[in-house]
């Protein structure tokens, strides 16, 4: 897996209407630390998760869907254990992302 670590001072709203839209393939993955200043966000297509934090974001591109799908269970895992509600992946009304997600076998994960 490809891990990129970057800075950008500002707001998790970049990457919501800009950078990780629902118009270019990607989902957010929504949970009970949601705020503006975090956010993660997960291209199925692209096989790549995108997490803002306080202004530090870390990109990860997954080598094949496996791998992808794997990393989606560990955020899972980690929320939970951190005590963090994990809600679920939001494909945004749009069949054909959630129909990615489901050939990856984490329908269980949508909402």
């Amino acid at each position: 897996m490809k891990t990129i670590r970057e800075f950008w001072p500002g707001d998790r709203y970049r990457y919501d209407f800009k950078l990780c839209r629902l118009s270019d393939g990607w989902a957010q993955m929504d949970t009970s630390q949601d705020a503006i200043y975090f956010g993660t966000w997960v291209n199925p297509e692209k096989l790549q998760i995108v997490c803002y934090c306080e202004g530090d974001i870390t990109t990860q591109t997954t080598e094949n869907p496996v791998e992808f799908a794997a990393e989606i269970r560990k955020i899972k895992a980690w929320n939970e254990e951190a005590g963090h509600r994990f809600i679920g992946i939001d494909p945004g009304l749009c069949e054909a992302i959630a129909e990615k997600f489901n050939k990856l076998g984490l329908s269980d994960l949508l909402h």
